[in-house]
């Protein structure tokens, strides 16, 4: 398992980050610099949501924006291993939703009574080639004869 300690992030810029799932596919020639951020997820580097989509419908792809935000608070210290926590706790939720993608759209530290807390707001975006929102989990990959390809102008994110 690889080591997650050297990411560069910061409660500070983590703000309007976006983190994509791993093995997701994006269009080919879309070049994101990613990081390591969760087992299972990177974080995008040097663009917020908009760059992000900006790239991936210049391919004539789709990214997604859902509505209703996904929040959630932990106590600790304003840090990286705090903000980890916090935002692996928004994945559980985000789990049973199924898309590839998070925008994380707000982090505020503050202190009640003398003790240190982090609240994040989040929400679910997701990436793929057709315009009606398809789910990770409805797309059946198989290895059968017979069966459909993966569309030509896509790669797996996250595979070298």
């Amino acid at each position: 398992m690889p080591k997650f300690q050297k990411v560069q992030m910061s409660a500070n810029n983590i703000s309007a980050a976006i983190l994509i799932r791993e093995n997701t596919l994006l269009p080919s020639g879309s070049v994101l610099e990613t990081e390591a951020f969760l087992p299972g997820w990177r974080a995008v580097q040097n663009l917020d949501g908009r760059g992000v989509a900006n790239k991936i419908e210049d391919a004539k792809w789709n990214f997604f924006f859902l509505a209703g935000a996904i929040r959630t608070t932990v106590f600790g210290r304003e840090g990286l291993a705090t903000l980890r926590r916090a935002i692996r706790r928004i994945l559980v939720k985000q789990r049973a939703r199924s898309f590839n993608s998070l925008e994380i759209t707000k982090v505020v530290s503050k202190r009640f009574l003398g003790v240190p807390f982090l609240s994040i707001s989040a929400h679910s975006r997701h990436i793929q080639e057709g315009m009606y929102l398809v789910l990770a989990e409805d797309v059946q990959v198989t290895d059968t004869p017979g069966a459909a390809p993966a569309p030509a102008a896509a790669m797996v994110f996250g595979e070298r």
